[in-house]
């Protein structure tokens, strides 16, 4: 009888079609050393997080920290590492409290057993090329962790599926914010590196000025970001650990 399937599960097409959809990030040109890490993702969320925003933030950093520093002021350089660590810091922090708060409903509740997911799955060795780098990791490792944990409590009805979508879209948006950011401070300092160029005649590598490539430009970012340095003003909502944020939104097409 253990031999009879009463459903069709999946066997590793999600993962596939995953993949599929995403663009290749091009690492052609790093020349950098990596850690290789074992990874494993099971969630729909981490799953694609980390397919979309990994790599994409690694390239973003690795241009800003190493890069942008040749040619550029190190002082500049390191408010924009600042900048980014705090904010993987600030996302790290409500992750955990955030998880802390769900482990505690399941303890309130009696509930001894975590929602599993039937997909297979997505299990990778990861190249980690900077600290920066590792710290998303383990962000997208929590935002993971996390996940059927809410899940879990919405099917015991100790959060409400209401509760459930509005606390997911605010963490996914915290930590898609900390990708974005990397990206758009990488553009601002191409761009300064650009005009650089132009006005020391055009000069860069191999006596042309460094192009704007291999990044998305077509994101809005403020007049801070367009110059490669972080605005001091900017902060990271923190919603409470499995409460609902009343600005959230649920619209996340994620």
């Amino acid at each position: 009888m253990s031999d009879i399937q009463i459903v069709k599960v999946d066997q590793g097409g999600v993962n596939a079609r995953i993949l599929a959809k995403e663009t290749k990030a091009d690492f052609r040109r790093i020349e950098a050393a990596s850690v290789k890490m074992p990874t494993r993702f099971t969630s729909a969320e981490g799953k694609r997080f980390f397919v979309r925003l990994f790599n994409t933030l690694q390239l973003n950093t690795h241009f800003i920290s190493v890069i942008a520093r040749t040619r550029l002021d190190h002082d500049d350089i390191a408010k924009v590492e600042a900048t980014i660590r705090a904010q993987l810091d600030a996302v790290s922090e409500t992750l955990n409290s955030a998880i802390d708060g769900a482990e505690a409903l399941f303890k309130a509740h009696g509930i001894t057993s975590v929602a599993t997911y039937d997909t297979v799955a997505l299990d990778v060795e990861v190249g980690v090329l900077s600290s920066s780098g590792r710290r998303f990791l383990e962000v997208l490792g929590k935002l993971d962790q996390l996940m059927p944990l809410l899940q879990t409590l919405e099917i015991h009805e100790v959060i409400t599926a209401q509760a459930v979508d509005i606390q997911r879209a605010a963490l996914k948006r915290q930590v898609r914010d900390v990708a974005n950011g990397a990206r758009n401070f990488a553009i601002g300092l191409r761009r300064r590196m650009n005009a650089m160029g132009a006005r020391q005649g055009g000069i860069g590598d191999g006596g042309q000025a460094v192009p704007v490539e291999d990044l998305d430009a077509s994101a809005g970012h403020d007049a801070a970001a367009q110059e490669g340095l972080p605005d001091r003003g900017e902060s990271v909502a923190e919603p409470g650990p499995v409460a609902v944020a009343a600005t959230a939104d649920v619209s996340d097409p994620d």
